[in-house]
Parts: structure tokens; sequence; C-alpha cells
């Protein structure tokens, strides 16, 4: 295991971090073990990672985890859910929570803020772990485009009932299409190929299997295989393929984005 733990006991927190015209709700499992800040799918949220959560414990690690603007139940709404606005608060929790350097995971579109971040602070990234997520490829066309709109459009009459639960976001439809929108612009090879190829801390991506919701076809399997080049590239960016399609990757298989979890801490150990 890695020697990169806190020296000083951090006890366990749970509550709102303000940011821009916002606040999100955190949970940080304190204690002195290396810092772990989850980084959710786009309208998912810090409960999602549980399982991951469990099967590392809380002996070695300190788990940081959050809702993205308006998700969840507590984290408030905003006038930005940006991209930007996403990496922006990672270092926003992350300084809230008195965190210099962290390993960071993602899933989904959570992988993608986690390849960002890491690229742009390999000073402060301890490596990140990509859970079916951040893959450089042209997916998104004006085709694409409209039916994403439709999509969450058809999806908007009965979304708004499910907010107290917290199972969806507390963002109207428009603006969920626009940040789905958002993220296939950022996908695309030209622009987050060079992203990839900067990240300079070990990293693992976590690959699931077979389509999910609002996929059609083969079409998640095709987007996938954009990771051979990577790995190709970038000496630093390993890979595993795992069973367990998109949605439930995180559930079935939290074993195994444990076990890439782990794998980085010893990488970074053995360059010590």
């Amino acid at each position: 295991m890695a020697n990169i733990s806190t020296t000083k006991t951090v006890a366990p927190w749970t509550g709102m971090v303000p940011v821009d015209d916002t606040a999100l709700h955190v949970t940080d499992t304190g204690g002195t073990g290396i810092p772990v800040v989850y980084l959710n799918g786009q309208f998912a949220t810090q409960g999602y990672w549980r399982r991951v959560i469990a099967g590392l414990g809380t002996e070695q690690w300190r788990h940081i985890t959050f809702d993205e603007r308006a998700r969840g139940r507590k984290s408030l709404r905003s006038k930005d859910y940006s991209f930007e606005a996403a990496v922006r608060d990672v270092d926003a929790v992350l300084a809230a929570r008195g965190v210099d350097r962290a390993l960071v995971v993602g899933w989904s579109y959570g992988a993608l803020v986690a390849a960002h971040w890491a690229e742009r602070n390999p000073q402060r990234a301890l490596g990140t772990v990509l859970v079916d997520g951040a893959y450089p490829y042209d997916w998104l066309d004006d085709a694409m485009e409209e039916r994403i709109r439709k999509l969450f459009k058809r999806m908007g009459w009965f979304t708004p009932l499910l907010r107290p639960t917290g199972i969806t976001p507390r963002m109207s439809a428009a603006e969920q299409a626009e940040s789905n929108i958002e993220l296939g612009r950022l996908s695309r090879e030209r622009v987050l190929g060079p992203v990839l190829d900067r990240i300079a801390v070990p990293t693992r991506f976590v690959v699931a299997s077979g389509a999910s919701f609002g996929s059609k076809g083969d079409e998640q399997e095709q987007i996938r295989t954009s990771l051979d080049a990577v790995t190709d590239r970038n000496a630093n960016i390993q890979a595993t393929k795992v069973a367990s399609n998109h949605g439930a990757i995180l559930k079935k298989d939290a074993p195994a984005v444990a076990a890439a979890v782990r794998e980085i801490a010893d990488v970074h150990h053995g360059e010590r």
C-alpha cells in the first residue's frame, strides 16, 4: 500500500460545501487513509459508490463522495451545469475537506471529469480509475443531438415526480439534454484524445460490456473500441474488461473497481 495517507486523523463528516451560486452535499468518511474522491455519473448520486466503498473498507482509505449540482436530495440548483463547473466542483470539495492530493475515481460522465482533473493536476492526482467513460469517440452528430433532446423531453413528464427521492436531478429536460450533448462534444476524438495522451499519472479503465439504457445495438461496444489506441499511446493507462453493462457496473462489478483503486495505490507505491 502506498505511503500517501494522512498523518492526522480526520473525523467523519457530512454537510454542505458552498461553490459558485450553489452548495453541494458532501460525505467524508475521515480517518488517516489515502483520500479517494468519487465522481458520479451525469445524473447519478453518491449512493452509487456504496459497494465499491464497502469493498475497500475504511482502514486504509478515506472516501469522499458528493452529489453534483441539483443532484441527489440536498445539493442545490445552479445557473451553471456545464462540464467546467463540474471540474471546479472537484477542487471546491477537496479544498473544503483540506485534501491536496487524492486518487480520483469516476464513472460515466464522472470518468470524463476525472480524466480532465488528473490531466490538469498531475502533482495532485495520485492516480485515476475511469469506469466505463471518457472514451474518445465521435458518437455525436446532428441526428444524435435530436434523439437526445427527444429522449429527455419524453421523460420530462414523470422525472419531476421522482425528484423528492433524489433519483432524478432537479434540472429541466432541456438542461439535462444540453448537458448530454456537451458530453458528446467533449468526447470527440480530436478533443478528448489529447487529454488522455497527456495524463501523466497511473490510470486504469474498467470497461463494461454490451448495451444499456438509451443505447441501440452495438453502439456502446463500438465506442469502447476507441480505448485501444489510447492504451497504445500512453503507457500510464491500462484497461480491464468486465461482464456487466454500463448501468450495472458499479453494482455487479464493484470488486473490479475496488481492485483497480488498490492497483493504482500499489503502482504509486512502486514508483516512490
